[in-house]
């Protein structure tokens, strides 16, 4: 496993989920809506490349191999040892062949020093832009890694704007306790940053605002 570009917030994310990764996929299975929505969507071309940027236990990485059996899959976080469940999970479900893991910052890694590929035919990032600090540089590396009409999808916490204030209000505090931060502008960045590289976009939000979907395609 390299070490690439891991800095502080490796040792923050191991601290934390240290003890959680034990039962993480158990606890967050109820409220962390539209994961599954994603990877139906996916559609991998037959032999295709598919990178999860922060891909903690493996879990949407596990699904991805099993719906797409001639995919190759791979996955990055900063984190270690939620990358050791991710390795053990994946040799429980019989696709520990198909997926290669690495230790890295999002902001800062090299894909084809870590798994020889410079660019990916999906690109897909769950539930980890709320939690990154430099959300809007992972965004960016996660769209150069697009390969010719390549699709990143994006799926996480959304603005909450068709539910109730008092549940809004109560979700976020209750996120706030593990460092969890809806992007409410991630609509606007995924505009700027389509624009910037000339891609087709889509944003929609999911569940009355709960969550919301993305995709960036290079043409």
């Amino acid at each position: 496993m390299s070490d690439h570009g891991i800095n502080n917030q490796a040792q923050r994310m191991d601290a934390m989920y240290g003890l959680q990764r034990h039962f993480y996929d158990f606890t967050r299975k109820p409220y962390l809506l539209g994961r599954d929505m994603v990877i139906a969507s996916l559609h991998v071309p037959d032999g295709g490349t598919v990178l999860e940027i922060g891909c903690g236990t493996g879990r949407n990485l596990i699904r991805i191999a099993q719906a797409y059996p001639s995919a190759r899959c791979f996955g990055i976080d900063v984190s270690k040892k939620m990358l050791q469940t991710a390795r053990r999970n994946m040799v429980r479900d019989g696709v520990a062949d198909r997926i290669m893991l690495a230790a890295a910052d999002a902001t800062m890694f090299d894909p084809e020093l870590l798994f020889g590929e410079k660019k990916f035919d999906r690109v897909v990032i769950s539930y980890a832009l709320s939690m990154i600090a430099d959300w809007k540089e992972v965004l960016l590396a996660g769209a150069h890694l697009l390969s010719p009409r390549g699709t990143l999808y994006v799926v996480d916490f959304s603005d909450q704007s068709g539910l109730p204030g008092w549940f809004r209000k109560a979700l976020r505090s209750w996120l706030a306790w593990f460092s969890v931060t809806p992007r409410d502008n991630l609509a606007d960045q995924i505009a700027v940053i389509a624009r910037m590289h000339g891609y087709a976009h889509t944003f929609r939000r999911i569940y009355k605002g709960y969550a919301a979907v993305a995709e960036m395609t290079a043409r």
